[in-house]
């Protein structure tokens, strides 16, 4: 009986862990860089972004909670994110009509990406920002995850310890009888 109400106990903790961790694994993406505008979005309507090069394509992209389609929203759902694809007029704006729920939740935020007019970054020539031609940094840091792995190798020692521990208990009272 103890044994079962231990590995209870055990598993409700572990479920409760993972429970509480998803949501921070499940955060919509909003695109960033050099040829990026992001504005933050508090109302319905047209959205115009300038600078971009004219008669390029621009893709926005909405981000914020129950984002369903190209550029609508609802409310009370998690934070996902929508695109859809505008082409700069000749003055190099674009424009994207944004439709928020009634009772907006959270931040939303709107992503242009496009070639700029500036020519700083982002023309097809394989260059970044810096003037180099190395590619620019994405992805994870593996710095920022070492707290991660310490966190993870602890519990798994731990762990190791307690089983370990447990079988030997076991033995020197099967010896003993």
């Amino acid at each position: 009986m103890k044994r079962r109400l231990t590995t209870a106990v055990a598993s409700a903790s572990v479920a409760a862990a993972l429970l509480l961790a998803a949501p921070v694994a499940a955060q919509a993406y909003v695109p960033t860089g050099p040829n990026t505008v992001t504005v933050t979005v508090s109302s319905n309507g047209p959205v115009p972004v300038s600078g971009f090069q004219p008669g390029t394509t621009v893709t926005f992209t909405l981000v914020g909670r129950g984002v369903t389609g190209a550029n609508i929203a609802t409310a009370n759902l998690p934070v996902t994110s929508a695109s859809v694809t505008k082409t700069a007029d000749s003055s190099g704006a674009a424009t994207a009509v944004v439709t928020l729920p009634a009772n907006p939740s959270g931040p939303y935020t709107l992503a242009a990406s496009g070639a700029r007019a500036d020519g700083s970054a982002g023309s097809g020539s394989g260059s970044n920002p810096g003037g180099g031609t190395a590619l620019p940094a994405t992805g994870v840091n593996g710095e920022s995850l070492m707290g991660i792995y310490v966190g993870g190798g602890a519990l798994v020692l731990a762990g190791a310890t307690v089983a370990v521990a447990a079988k030997v208990r076991r033995n020197r009272a099967e010896n003993k009888a």
